[in-house]
C-alpha cells in the first residue's frame, strides 16, 4: 500500500509499505477514506518532536472497515467510521476514569507515571513516535486500529468524509479547551492561535456561550480566515499590544478564558532562539505567557498546545498572584465524541468550512510543505488516499 513515512527530520515522503495486518482479536483494518495533516504532524517533521526510525504518519483519519478481529463485535465489515487519535484499552484505570489519554495499557514500552522528555510518556497515539506507542498512522490507504471495540464510532451516511472527519483531534481538542473552562454563558474567550486547533476552539467557545470570541495570530491570511468562519474579534500581534488590546475590550480585566492553541514552536525572533539554546528549551513559551497576562484575575487558562520540555524563567508568580486555574493535556476525545456527532449532525456547527486544501494522498509531502511553511494561505490539509 501507499503511505506517508517520516524518514527523517525534513523528509517525508509517500512510499510503498507492507498492508497492515490483524495481529490481535480487538484490532481492525479499515481501508482509510480521507486523512488529514495536524499542526502536532510538523513537530515530527521539524524534530523538535525526535523520533529515530520510520514511520507511517497521521492521527487524523476515518474510513471503511474492510477485516475484524475476532473479538469485534460492535463493528463489522463495510462500516464507516471515525477513529479518535489516543489509543485506550477501556480497561485500565485511566480508561474507567475518563482520563483514556493516559492508557496504562496501549503504549507498554513507554508508559509511566513521571511524564518524561524521553520516557515514561502517557498512552499511544496514532503516528506520533515510538515514545508513543509506534504505532503507524492513517496518512496511509490502509491502517490497523487496536482495541477497535472502544474507540471507533460509525458516523451518519448521508454525512461526507469532510463534515465529520476532524471528530478524531481537533475538534474534540478545541472543545476541550472550552469545556475545561467551564462557561456559565457570558465569557470573554481569547483564542491564541487561529490554526486548526485555534479555529475549532472558536466555535466551541460560541456554542458554549461566550458573548466575545477574540482570536490572535501573527499571520493576516489566518485571521482572515477566523473573521470569515468563525465571526470573531482578530488580533494581529505585529500591528498591536495583544495583552493591553484585550484588556481595553474587558473594561481592563482580561479575558475570562485564554486558550493557547500554539504550544511550543511559535513564531520567534532570533534571541528568542538563542535563549532557548543557551537553556537547553525546546521552542517557546512566548505564547504561554502572553496567556498568563491576559487572562483575568480568576480566569482559566487552557493549553492546547504541546510543549516539550522544562522551562526558565516560568512565570509562577504570576499564576500564583492571579489565581489562574490552569488545565492542559491530550484531549479525552472518548468524553466527547458521542455527544459532538450529534452537534455536527444536527448543523450546530460546521466543521469543513476551514478546509484551504484536498489533495491525493501521492502529493503528501507537498501538503507537509505548504502547511509547515505556510504557502498559499494553507490552513489544513486533507488527504485522499
Amino acid at each position: 500500500m501507499k503511505a506517508a513515512v517520516f524518514h527523517k527530520p525534513g523528509d517525508i515522503t509517500v512510499d510503498n509499505v507492507p498492508d497492515p495486518k490483524i495481529i490481535d482479536p480487538r484490532d481492525v483494518i479499515l481501508r482509510v477514506t480521507s486523512t488529514a495533516i495536524c499542526g502536532s504532524d510538523l513537530h515530527i517533521l521539524s524534530g523538535a518532536v525526535p523520533q529515530k526510525e520510520d514511520m507511517i504518519m497521521g492521527h487524523e483519519f476515518m474510513g471503511i472497515v474492510e477485516e475484524i478481529g475476532s473479538a469485534i463485535t460492535n463493528l463489522k465489515k463495510g462500516d464507516r467510521v471515525v477513529v479518535p487519535f489516543p489509543i485506550a484499552c477501556g480497561s485500565c484505570f485511566f480508561c474507567t476514569h475518563e482520563a483514556s489519554p493516559a492508557c496504562e495499557n496501549s503504549n507498554y514500552k513507554h508508559y509511566g507515571p513521571n511524564g518524561d522528555m524521553i520516557d515514561q510518556k502517557g498512552g499511544a497515539l496514532f503516528g506520533y513516535t515510538d515514545l508513543y506507542g509506534g504505532y503507524s498512522g492513517g496518512q496511509a490507504e490502509y491502517v490497523r486500529v487496536p482495541y477497535a471495540d472502544i474507540s471507533p464510532r460509525i458516523v451518519p451516511e448521508n454525512m461526507s468524509d469532510e463534515q465529520v472527519l476532524f471528530l478524531t483531534d481537533i475538534f474534540p481538542t478545541g472543545w476541550s479547551a472550552i469545556d475545561w473552562a467551564q462557561l456559565k454563558g457570558g465569557e470573554v474567550v481569547a483564542i491564541f492561535g487561529c490554526g486548526p486547533v485555534g479555529l475549532m476552539a472558536q466555535k466551541a467557545a460560541w456554542i458554549n456561550g461566550a458573548s466575545r470570541v477574540i482570536a490572535i495570530d501573527p499571520l493576516d491570511y489566518r485571521l482572515e480566515k477566523a473573521k470569515a468562519v468563525n465571526n470573531v474579534d482578530i488580533l494581529n500581534p505585529h500591528k498591536v499590544d495583544v495583552v493591553e488590546a484585550i484588556r481595553e475590550m474587558t473594561g481592563g480585566r482580561g479575558a475570562d478564558v485564554c486558550v493557547d492553541a500554539v504550544g511550543f514552536e511559535p513564531e520567534r525572533s532570533l534571541m528568542d532562539k538563542f535563549k532557548a539554546t543557551i537553556n537547553f528549551e525546546k521552542g517557546s513559551i512566548k505564547v504561554l505567557e502572553m496567556c498568563f497576562e491576559a487572562v483575568r484575575r480568576m480566569g482559566t487558562v487552557s493549553i492546547m498546545g504541546v510543549y516539550g520540555s522544562p522551562y526558565d524563567n516560568f512565570p509562577m508568580h504570576r499564576m500564583f498572584d492571579k489565581g489562574i486555574t490552569i488545565k492542559q493535556g491530550q484531549a479525552p476525545v472518548l468524553n466527547y465524541i458521542d455527544k459532538l456527532i450529534d452537534i455536527v449532525s444536527n448543523g450546530q456547527v460546521v466543521l469543513d468550512d476551514i478546509i484551504t486544501h484536498k489533495l491525493p494522498l501521492s502529493d503528501a509531502a507537498h501538503g507537509y510543505k505548504i502547511f509547515d511553511e505556510k504557502q498559499d494561505d494553507c490552513v489544513k490539509v486533507v488527504l485522499k488516499p
